[in-house]
């Protein structure tokens, strides 16, 4: 490239610029564009998150005795109960009595009626539900819970839905269609599913819903005069499919269940993100740090289980690379119960994501081998109930003006926190509260100690400002930073923004005009150390795998300035632009007062409540959702941490 080219193209880039940033100066340009250069490899931090998360999911031991297997299954269990799903509020919920209001009965089609209920998940909050009764009904016969996925206009009153419940009824069976969190009626902004972290900020489990959504389907079932506790099903596409594995792995009351097109190992979602990786409740806090899908799956033997996966999926959880896994996992433990039969894939080949015909009869096959002894008499051939269904306000269930939903539960909770006693003024009894807080802060938050291993990767010197680029490896993560001097300095200033380094050059302008050394860094999820694709449901994975976000990135602030420390051996201030990042910061400053000399915190939360006030979602902000951090500390609780490092906050 000639040099005249290459003059055109730098004025062509300054002028594009400086319309897109207008309030910069010519100074503050020439810093965007050393800020704004790249430091890391295209796509790297989607790789290194891919790496970093495919790589901590635990593996499903080998099992060669019953017994020992059966210990296990029995931990993982237990583990999944107290360490996921009832946690926080969540314990008394899960105590709380099944409460059930049965509404009005509606003519199905010939041989059954349709009967609407609703029952309470937890306290408040309630779940329409429809159960399709068989008449002239005799002796105990086969139970269905079927749930749905991501339909959000329809819900329970989907077309494929109805068709099932319509041909379990004419079967003899009876079949309870139950509304999903979210969807059909319940389809409001507080049930959309990024909601739920809002209780896991308060130390309650926000899986918690959806699991007791489920339970208590099964309790209102089986509580029917006519329920066979032997034949107990659950079938479900999607985000159903994924309810159906949730729920018939760890309730041992399933029998027979059927996922289709569900599910996949967590090791397979961080291969295939975009289409698997799979929102909130398909990955809550910590899961993955005691059970895989895989696991999951395993805890079915020796129980009837049917996988399913369209071959034409457009979804998610296509059959050629999510179905193998886990038959493959799963198989020897139903081999030592020598079941083997018991666990099946079947595999669809029409057209999309679906719960079609082909899938439905796989279903029915099930019930004739498992339920029905396998007997010629009953019939796996669909039968055509076209003209028996309803509409979505035929099957509309009346649900109370103030029904709970997961917004309106979290500021219910939000109320009296954190739990922990005020900051005392003693001097003495206050260091004594800052080493206790300061190990509870970083048990919450799972910040890790990094050592930093620099390596300068470019250098230039723009309007008398040095400018060195740094990668920055901490553990597994490649952090980018931008060290800016302007010969000798009084200090240095780690500049972080919720914008990423390229938003400060304005602040960075600033602090060398103070004579400070600035360091612009980009912590994990921010600027160039954003993920490309599906970021946020990688950050949900990293907090299921039992670490979190935020410590994250609060380890690599902490790191950052114990490394710029070392470097000049002078005091390091932190100022941070953005709410989120200011969170990150503060968490470091209390973690780590020794390596941090000041904080100025711009556009700061005044409270952790704002994140669940604003009604904000995990999709939006990550991080902020680490679980519990609210239930104990707020802001002012983070600050006292940090102290004696002065902590501002300006307007």
């Amino acid at each position: 490239m000639s040099r005249t080219l290459q003059i055109a193209r730098m004025a062509v880039f300054a002028a594009v610029a400086l319309l897109a940033i207008p309030q910069l100066g010519a100074q503050d340009l020439g810093l965007y564009e050393v800020l704004a250069r790249p430091i890391l490899a295209p796509n790297q931090p989607t790789v290194e998150v891919q790496v970093y998360t495919a790589t901590r999911v635990p593996a499903l031991p080998a099992f060669r005795k019953l017994d020992e297997w059966e210990a296990y299954a029995k931990e993982i269990r237990q583990r999944t109960f107290d360490e996921v799903i009832f946690r926080g509020e969540a314990r008394a919920w899960r105590d709380a009595k099944t409460r059930v209001e049965w509404l009005e009965t509606i003519p199905g089609g010939p041989g059954y009626r349709i009967k609407k209920l609703r029952f309470e998940a937890v306290p408040g909050l309630w779940i329409p539900a429809l159960l399709y009764e068989p008449e002239n009904l005799s002796g105990k016969v086969p139970v269905v819970l079927n749930v749905n996925g991501h339909d959000r206009p329809d819900g329970k009153a989907a077309d494929y839905k109805q068709i099932r419940c319509i041909n379990q009824a004419k079967r003899g069976m009876l079949s309870m269609n139950v509304e999903w969190l979210g969807m059909g009626q319940l389809n409001t902004p507080g049930f959309d599913h990024t909601r739920m972290n809002q209780l896991d900020l308060l130390g309650t489990s926000g899986i918690a819903p959806f699991y007791l959504s489920m339970k208590r389907s099964l309790d209102v079932l089986l509580a029917h005069e006519n329920a066979d506790p032997e034949r107990v099903a659950v079938a479900g596409l999607s985000g159903g499919g994924w309810q159906t594995i949730f729920i018939s792995s760890l309730d041992e009351r399933v029998t027979l269940a059927n996922s289709v097109a569900g599910y996949s190992s967590f090791v397979t979602r961080t291969q295939f993100p975009k289409p698997d990786l799979g929102d909130s409740e398909q990955t809550p806090s910590d899961l993955a740090s005691i059970a895989d899908y895989t696991h999951l799956t395993a805890l079915r033997a020796p129980r009837a289980t049917l996988i399913t996966n369209n071959a034409r999926d457009t979804c998610c959880f296509r059959a050629d690379y999510a179905q193998a896994p886990l038959l493959q996992s799963a198989h020897p433990i139903f081999e030592l119960y020598d079941r083997p039969g018991h666990l099946r894939g079947h595999v669809n080949h029409d057209a999309g994501h679906n719960f079609g015909q082909d899938n439905r009869e796989a279903l029915y096959r099930m019930f004739k081998d498992f339920f029905y002894g396998g007997s010629p008499k009953f019939s796996v051939d669909e039968i055509d109930v076209t003209s028996e269904l309803k509409t979505k306000e035929d099957l509309t269930v009346a649900l109370p003006a103030d029904n709970l939903d997961f917004h309106q539960l979290a500021m219910r909770l939000a109320e009296g926190l954190p739990r922990g006693a005020a900051p005392p003024t003693d001097k003495a009894a206050l260091e004594a509260w800052q080493r206790t807080g300061r190990e509870k802060l970083r048990e919450v938050t799972r910040t890790p100690r990094f050592h930093v291993e620099a390596k300068s990767v470019h250098e230039e010197t723009v309007l008398g400002t040095k400018a060195t680029s740094w990668q920055l490896q901490m553990g597994d993560w490649t952090v980018p930073a931008v060290e800016l001097t302007r010969g000798a300095s009084s200090g240095t200033v780690i500049l972080l923004s919720d914008g990423g380094r390229k938003s400060v050059a304005g602040e960075a302008r600033q602090w060398l005009d103070k004579g400070r050394r600035v360091i612009a860094l980009d912590p994990f999820y921010f600027g160039e150390s954003a993920i490309e694709s599906e970021d946020w449901l990688f950050a949900i994975l990293i907090a299921s795998l039992g670490e979190r976000p935020l410590g994250i990135q609060a380890g690599q602030i902490a790191a950052a300035a114990q490394w710029a420390q070392s470097h000049d051996g002078k005091p390091v201030e932190i100022h941070a632009v953005g709410a989120r990042l200011s969170l990150a910061a503060l968490v470091a400053g209390a973690l780590e007062p020794l390596a941090i000399s000041g904080l100025r915190l711009e556009e700061s939360f005044g409270s952790l409540r704002e994140i669940v006030e604003r009604d904000l979602g995990v999709d939006q902000a990550p991080e902020l959702f680490c679980f519990g951090l609210l239930e104990a500390f707020d802001i002012k609780q983070l600050v006292a941490l940090a102290a004696p490092t002065p902590v501002e906050f300006p307007r």
